[in-house]
C-alpha cells in the first residue's frame, strides 16, 4: 500500500516537473511579445495545478475534460485584464524619470516615481496603442523642473506636447526620435535647439516659441524632409540663417520674429511657404522678390537695403508690409548693362598703358633704387590673408576680453594697416587655408603678436613683492614642479602672473641658464599659448612674470566644478582641444628649433574670459630632470621612462590624455575609483570605437547634450594619440586637422557657445 502510495506520489512529481519544463519553454519562446508572455505563465499555472492527469489519462471522460477546460479558461480570463495593460517596461523606466526631473507634480494623476502602469491605468497626459506610449499631452499644465534624460527610449511617439508651461534649463539631447509633432512652446528653455532634432525624419510640426533659446543655429535641417510648420519665434537667437534651411521643400509656415538673426534671407526664396514672419531681427540686404507669392508676409522691423534692388530681389522702401516695390523697366535695366561694360573696358585700357610705362627698365631700376635709399619707409604690400583665398570659415574663437591685451576682431580690422612682422627667430607658420576656424581673425592676432617686442621686459623685484604682498600665501594661485605662481596686482588694476623658479633646479651659472630660458620663452607668440609678459631676476630670485586668466585653469573646470557656475558645453570642450592643439602645432611645427613641451596637462591650460585655452609652462623642459616629478599620474607617455625619451610624439600623448579629461570629465589617475578604472587611459581606450559603452562613458555634466557623430570624431582623434606605439602617434597638424574636420562636419558654431562656464567668485582680481 505504501509503495503504491509513494509510486503514485514520484509519478505525479514527475508530470508536473515535465508541465513545469513545458512551461518554460513556452515562456521563454514568447517573452519577445510584450504582453502575450502573460498569456502563457497563466496557461502554464492553470496546467500544474489541475494536473497532467488531464493529458496522461489514458480515457477521456466527456466530464472531467469539460471541468478541467472549465477552470483553464476561468484562469485563462482571469489573466487577460493583466496582460493587455502592460506598458513597455522601457517607456516606463522613460516616464519614471520624466516624472521625478518635472518634480513630481501631483497633479499628474497616475504618475508614479518607479515602476507603475501608464497604458493600464491611463495616465494623465499619455495615450498608448497596445503596450507602446504614442501620445504625450501636458500642456498648460503649470509644470517645473526639466524634462529628463530617457525620452529618446520612447520609440513610438509621435505627438509630444508639454507647452505653455514653466520648464527650465536646456532643451534636453534625448527626445523621442520619431515624434511627427513636438511643441516646446511657452517655457523658459534655454541654450539652442539640440542636434538629435536634426535626426527627426518624421518631424512635421516644430514649436519653440517664446523660450529664452539663444546662439546661432547649426546646419541641421538636411534631413526633415516632412517638416511642414517650424516656429522660432520670441527668442533670442542669432546669427545668420543656416544653408540648410532651403532643403526643407515642404516647409509652408515659418515664424522667425522678434529674435536677433543677422544676414540676408535669400536662404528662404524657394522655399513653398504660404506664411513668413520674420519681423524684429537685424537682417539686411534685399527681400527675394519670389518671397511676394507668400499669402501672409511680415519683414517689419528689419535694417533692409534701400534703393534700386538686384534683379530677383525687392526693395524695403518700395512700399508694402513685407518691402515689395514694382521691379526696375527693362530699358532702365539695359541701359544700366550697357553703361557698366563701358566703364569696365576704359578701366581696362587705363590699367594697361599703365602697367607697360611702369615695367619700363628705367622705372624698374627707379624703384629698385628708392627701394635701397628709402627702405625705412611702410611697407605697401598687403599679403593675402587664408580668408581671402579660401571659403567662409567659422567663427572665430580665439579670446576677445583679455583685461591686459584687447584685439580688435577681424571684421573691424583694415588687414592694410598690419605692417610686415620683423623676424623673431623662427619660421613663419605656413598658411593652411583649411585649417583655421576663423583665419582671418587668427592672422590678424598672430602678425599682432609678432610686431611686438621680441624681449620680454624687466620687473624689478621690488615691484613683484609690492604687488604680490610679499608672495604672500594669499596670493598663491598654485605649486608647479618647478616652483610657485602668484598672483600679482598693481594699483592700476593690472594683473600678472609671477612663476617663482626654485634655484634647485638650476643646472650650471643661474643667470646665463635663466637669459637663456627667458630668450627662448620670448620668441614664442601664439594666440593659444600664455603670453611671457617679462621677468625679474635679482638677489639670487628668478621669476618669469606671464599674463593672468581669471578662470584659471581647465583641470580647475573639469575636476573642481564647485568654483564654477556652469559645467563646460560640448562645443566649448571641442574648441579647447583645438586651440591647445595648435597651441601644440606651433611649439613642434613652427618654431625653430622645434620646442618639445614635455608638461602637458589640463593644470597648465589657462582659460580666458571667452573660454580660450592657452597652454603655459612651455620652454621650461631643461628644469625636468626627473620624469616623476614632470607630468602627473596619468599623463606620461609609456615610453617616458629618462628623461632624454620626452619627444614630440610623448607630447602628443599627454594631449590626447587631455582630451580624454574633456570626454570623460575624469582625472588621469584617480585612486578612488576600481583598480581597473584608476588609470584613464587603461580604461578608456578599449571603449572608444565601441559607440554604446562610449556614451555611458561621457562625463555626466553634460547632461547628454552633444551630437552622437561628433563624440565618436573625437574619440577616434584620442585613440590615435594615446596609441602604445610613438610612431603610430600622428604629428600635431594632422591633429588639428582633424579637429578642423570634425568641427566642420558637425557644423558647430564656435563663436556663440559662451553661456557656460565662468568663475563664481571674483577672487581679488
Amino acid at each position: 500500500m505504501g509503495s503504491n502510495v509513494d509510486r503514485s506520489i514520484e509519478n505525479t512529481t514527475n508530470q508536473r516537473r515535465v508541465s513545469q519544463s513545458r512551461c518554460s519553454v513556452l515562456d521563454s519562446s514568447i517573452s519577445g511579445l510584450g504582453f502575450l508572455s502573460d498569456y502563457a505563465l497563466v496557461l502554464c499555472f492553470a496546467l500544474m495545478i489541475s494536473g497532467v492527469r488531464f493529458f496522461r489519462r489514458r480515457k477521456m471522460y466527456p466530464s472531467s475534460c469539460s471541468s478541467s477546460l472549465g477552470f483553464l479558461l476561468l484562469l485563462f480570463s482571469l489573466g487577460i485584464p493583466r496582460a493587455l495593460s502592460k506598458t513597455n517596461s522601457q517607456d516606463v523606466a522613460a516616464l519614471n524619470v520624466m516624472y521625478t526631473s518635472l518634480n513630481s507634480p501631483s497633479k499628474l494623476d497616475g504618475w508614479k516615481d518607479s515602476g507603475g502602469d501608464p497604458c493600464g491605468d491611463s495616465w494623465d497626459g499619455i495615450t498608448c496603442s497596445g503596450s507602446k506610449v504614442t501620445e504625450i499631452r501636458l500642456s498648460g499644465m503649470g509644470l517645473t523642473g526639466t524634462l529628463g534624460y530617457q525620452l529618446s527610449n520612447l520609440k513610438s511617439v509621435t505627438y509630444f506636447d508639454v507647452s505653455k508651461n514653466k520648464l527650465q534649463n536646456e532643451i534636453p539631447y534625448q527626445l523621442p526620435p520619431n515624434v511627427a509633432y513636438l511643441d516646446l512652446s511657452k517655457n523658459a528653455f534655454a541654450g539652442n535647439l539640440p542636434y538629435s532634432i536634426s535626426l527627426m525624419s518624421d518631424l512635421e510640426h516644430l514649436d519653440v516659441s517664446n523660450n529664452k533659446l539663444n546662439g546661432q543655429l547649426t546646419d541641421m535641417f538636411q534631413k526633415l524632409p516632412k517638416l511642414k510648420i517650424m516656429d522660432l519665434s520670441n527668442n533670442q537667437l542669432s546669427g545668420d540663417l543656416p544653408q540648410s534651411l532651403s532643403l526643407l521643400k515642404n516647409l509652408a509656415q515659418l515664424f522667425l520674429q522678434n529674435n536677433k538673426f543677422t544676414g540676408k534671407i535669400t536662404v528662404l526664396g524657394d522655399l513653398p511657404l504660404d506664411e513668413l514672419n520674420v519681423a524684429n531681427n537685424k537682417f539686411t540686404g534685399w527681400i527675394p522678390a519670389k518671397l511676394d507669392d507668400i499669402n501672409s508676409l511680415d519683414t517689419d522691423g528689419n535694417n533692409w537695403s534701400k534703393g534700386p534692388a538686384p534683379p530677383g530681389q525687392k526693395s524695403a522702401a518700395s512700399g508694402g508690409k513685407g518691402g515689395g516695390g514694382a521691379p526696375i523697366s527693362t530699358g532702365v535695366l539695359i541701359a544700366l548693362i550697357v553703361l557698366g561694360v563701358v566703364i569696365i573696358f576704359a578701366l581696362l585700357i587705363i590699367v594697361f598703358f599703365s602697367r607697360r610705362k611702369s615695367s619700363s627698365p628705367s622705372s624698374f631700376l627707379d624703384d629698385e633704387e628708392k627701394s635701397h635709399h628709402h627702405h625705412h619707409r611702410k611697407s605697401d604690400f598687403t599679403p593675402l590673408t587664408s580668408q581671402e583665398l579660401s571659403p567662409p570659415a567659422f567663427p572665430p574663437h580665439f579670446r576677445r576680453g583679455d583685461p591686459r591685451e584687447s584685439f580688435e576682431s577681424a571684421n573691424s580690422i583694415d588687414i592694410k594697416t598690419l605692417q610686415k612682422a620683423p623676424s623673431q627667430g623662427y619660421k613663419p607658420p605656413p598658411y593652411d587655408f583649411a585649417q583655421s576656424l576663423n583665419d582671418n581673425e587668427f592672422a590678424t592676432r598672430l602678425n599682432s603678436k609678432r610686431s611686438a617686442a621680441a624681449r620680454a621686459v624687466p620687473y624689478a623685484l621690488q615691484d613683484l613683492q609690492g604687488a604680490t604682498a610679499g608672495f604672500a600665501p594669499g596670493r598663491l594661485l598654485g605649486e608647479g614642479t618647478i616652483g610657485r605662481v602668484y598672483r600679482a596686482k598693481y594699483a592700476d588694476n593690472k594683473v600678472l602672473a609671477v612663476k617663482k623658479i626654485d634655484s634647485s633646479y638650476f643646472h650650471g651659472d643661474e643667470s646665463v641658464e635663466f637669459s637663456e630660458i627667458v630668450a627662448g620663452i620670448s620668441k614664442v607668440h601664439h594666440p593659444n599659448v600664455v603670453e611671457l609678459v617679462g621677468f625679474c631676476s635679482e638677489q639670487g630670485h628668478n621669476m618669469l612674470v606671464y599674463e593672468y586668466y581669471r578662470n584659471g585653469s581647465l583641470h580647475d573646470f573639469l575636476h573642481n566644478s564647485g568654483d564654477f557656475s556652469n559645467p563646460l558645453t560640448w562645443n566649448t570642450r571641442v574648441r579647447i582641444a583645438l586651440g591647445t592643439a595648435r597651441a601644440v602645432e606651433h611649439l613642434h611645427e613652427t618654431c625653430s628649433p622645434s620646442v618639445v613641451h614635455k608638461n602637458i596637462k589640463s593644470s597648465n591650460i589657462l582659460l580666458d574670459l571667452d573660454l580660450n585655452p592657452h597652454l603655459g609652462d612651455y620652454g621650461l623642459g631643461t628644469f625636468h630632470t626627473r620624469t616623476s616629478q614632470n607630468l602627473g599620474a596619468g599623463y606620461n607617455a609609456p615610453e617616458c621612462t629618462t628623461p632624454s625619451a620626452y619627444s614630440m610624439k610623448s607630447d602628443i600623448y599627454s594631449f590626447g590624455v587631455v582630451m580624454l579629461e574633456l570626454l570623460t570629465g575624469r582625472m588621469p589617475f584617480d585612486q578612488t575609483k576600481p583598480k581597473s578604472e584608476q588609470s584613464l587611459v587603461r580604461w578608456a581606450t578599449p571603449q572608444l570605437h565601441d559607440i554604446d559603452a562610449l556614451a555611458k562613458m561621457v562625463d555626466p555634466a553634460l547632461r547628454g547634450l552633444y551630437p552622437p557623430k561628433s563624440l565618436s570624431r573625437f574619440a577616434d582623434i584620442v585613440a590615435l594619440c594615446v596609441q602604445v606605439e610613438p610612431e603610430f602617434r600622428p604629428p600635431m597638424s594632422e591633429v588639428v586637422q582633424a579637429l578642423v574636420t570634425l568641427v566642420q562636419r558637425s557644423n558647430m558654431n564656435m563663436k556663440d557657445d559662451l553661456t557656460a562656464s565662468r568663475r563664481t567668485e571674483d577672487l581679488d582680481y
